[in-house]
């Protein structure tokens, strides 16, 4: 295909996106971006890092929540590290948010409150790797970065009917990617790409009917369209098991840990528990008669499946092991909790 061809690609993507863009809560509108409206870059970043392996019906209520309690990146970096673990609890990928705090405390400490407004800048920024470092750099200043995400792999593997499968696919479809990208509106090209991904080149019954590229979509033509992108089949998850300890003392607080930094649910409260592994070991953080709930938590993680029993017990009136600590029952909110410990909770609950 020919450079000219493929700006008639991003034309009709671009005139395609001014009528069916959508409406997203840290976006500004085409319409809107053509009278002079500049996107926050602050916004641009936050969706940004949220959205990392999360849809966009999950992040919206999220992303709404923060802007309303930390309108600014300054208001974000003075946040307190629990609050901020609070509100993303139930998005997953907890270090995102470890790194969210970092990166808002940077870009306030270090950049006087602006972010940095190239690709090269943005990867100097705790969290924010090559894709979310040119997604921000296009969307928030409309600089000619390739933009490449899942939505994007789907429109260019189908465009140009490529058949080698992901992962290892990426370079080549990004070097498409890069091929189409636009000098004016980069911004915009990139959102439409996305938007169309999503919309009408969706993984499953793509609506080739009503697409701006139809005419000229390689897939489409040659009638592979609908089974691409090709994928390596993936491993089968091994699954791991383990013991969840819900405790109460007298006055109605929560036996709790602080899980460390590092790791899988970094930072995150949690309930004592045991290791989690093929063939764990009880480690219950006190004796006492703890009771089996009959009830197990099923939940999963990026690489395994996690099976978690759940064993309750009263605390006896002694002072919190060590590396753990009381949250007093006005203090305690299920909401705070990751979406594997909200279940342990459920089940506590209910039973």
């Amino acid at each position: 295909m020919q450079k000219n061809e493929h700006k008639v690609v991003s034309t009709a993507l671009l005139a395609w996106y001014d009528v069916h863009a959508r409406e997203l809560p840290w976006r500004v509108s085409p319409s809107d971006r053509q009278a002079g409206v500049v996107p926050d870059p602050y916004r641009v970043w936050l969706s940004e890092i949220m959205l990392q392996q999360t849809t966009v019906a999950a992040v919206k209520d999220y992303f709404h929540r923060f802007t309303s309690r930390w309108p600014t990146v300054q208001d974000l970096a003075a946040a307190r590290d629990e609050d901020v673990m609070g509100e993303w609890a139930g998005l997953g990928y907890y270090a995102r948010a470890r790194n969210l705090l970092k990166c808002a405390r940077q870009v306030t400490q270090a950049h006087g409150g602006i972010f940095p407004d190239t690709h090269d800048g943005l990867l100097t920024l705790p969290g924010v790797g090559p894709y979310t470092a040119a997604a921000i750099a296009s969307i928030a200043f409309d600089r000619s970065e390739t933009v490449l995400d899942g939505n994007v792999e789907r429109v260019m593997a189908r465009f140009h009917d490529i058949h080698d499968p992901l992962p290892g696919s990426k370079p080549r479809l990004r070097d498409l990617a890069e091929e189409h990208t636009p000098l004016a509106r980069p911004g915009d090209h990139a959102q439409a790409v996305m938007d169309l991904g999503a919309t009408v080149c969706t993984p499953k019954s793509p609506a080739c009917g009503i697409c701006p590229l139809m005419p000229d979509c390689q897939g489409r033509l040659a009638g592979t369209a609908a089974e691409l992108p090709k994928k390596t089949p993936k491993k089968p998850k091994p699954t791991r098991y383990g013991y969840a300890y819900v405790a109460r003392d007298a006055g109605g607080g929560w036996l709790m840990e602080r899980r460390p930094d590092k790791g899988l649910l970094g930072g995150m409260l949690g309930w004592p528990g045991s290791d989690w592994s093929e063939k764990p070991s009880p480690n219950p953080p006190f004796e006492a008669d703890w009771h089996d709930i009959g009830a197990e938590v099923r939940h999963t993680f990026t690489h395994f499946h996690l099976h978690l029993r759940v064993l309750t017990a009263p605390m006896p009136d002694i002072a919190a092991p060590a590396g753990l600590h009381i949250v007093a029952k006005h203090d305690f909110r299920p909401s705070d909790l990751p979406t594997v410990m909200r279940k342990a909770y459920d089940l506590w609950r209910d039973h």
